[in-house]
């Protein structure tokens, strides 16, 4: 097995550092790293602390080969040890939450004002969100968030990463057993691992492209 040496990099140094990488050394994600990864992960914000994504991490064999055949064959699922999807789920919110309330009492960040007044303006928000269908959007935003802080936490880790969009949801979900989950969506896939080269960055347009003031250009 190829050693690997953890780095320290500042978060500007990771965006600057990340590339998207696909394809990998055979090696293995030390368990220990992967689990730092997904606590990483989970810190992301999220709206109204609904925290309403999951991700489901695939290592085995036969799950990558099921990703495989759901993104039509491309490199990342066959040589990348790991392959996190990340889960959208559009109504959480109409879960039973007080096991987050409890743990934002517990840690004095909310009072009990604070949670009611926070529950009921979350539930209103959601609502306006159904009637005009954009619940799926508003969890996808969500679980997106959380793949950025896992490829920004991948690099300073000397782990590579490549987000993947090119793949069939209805695919994906039977390889991860929710095809019958109308009321789940895959948001996007991560491969995880070492890379077999390093890319070199093929650059960004100037900020002023892209980059505008109060209003967008006429």
């Amino acid at each position: 097995m190829t050693s690997h040496l953890m780095r320290t990099m500042s978060v500007a140094d990771a965006i600057r550092a990340r590339r998207t990488v696909r394809h990998y050394l055979p090696d293995p994600v030390p368990r220990a790293a992967l689990d730092t990864l997904l606590d990483l992960a989970v810190q992301a914000p999220t709206s109204w602390n609904l925290q309403d994504r999951s991700i489901v991490v695939v290592t085995g064999d036969d799950g990558r080969k099921g990703l495989t055949w759901a993104t039509d064959g491309q490199p990342q699922p066959q040589e990348a040890p790991v392959i996190l999807v990340f889960v959208a789920e559009p109504q959480a919110w109409r879960e039973d939450h007080s096991d987050v309330y409890e743990q934002a009492r517990g840690n004095g960040a909310w009072n009990e004002e604070f949670i009611a007044m926070f529950s009921d303006a979350s539930r209103a928000f959601q609502e306006g969100l159904d009637r005009r269908g954009l619940l799926r959007e508003y969890a996808i935003k969500d679980a997106m968030i959380a793949a950025s802080f896992v490829m920004l936490a991948a690099t300073e880790m000397g782990l590579a990463t490549s987000p993947m969009n090119g793949w069939d949801e209805d695919r994906v979900k039977e390889v991860i057993g929710i095809d019958d989950r109308d009321d789940l969506a895959i948001a996007l896939l991560v491969s995880v691992g070492y890379p077999a080269g390093q890319p070199r960055h093929p650059g960004r347009r100037a900020p002023a492209r892209n980059i505008f003031h109060e209003r967008y250009p006429a």
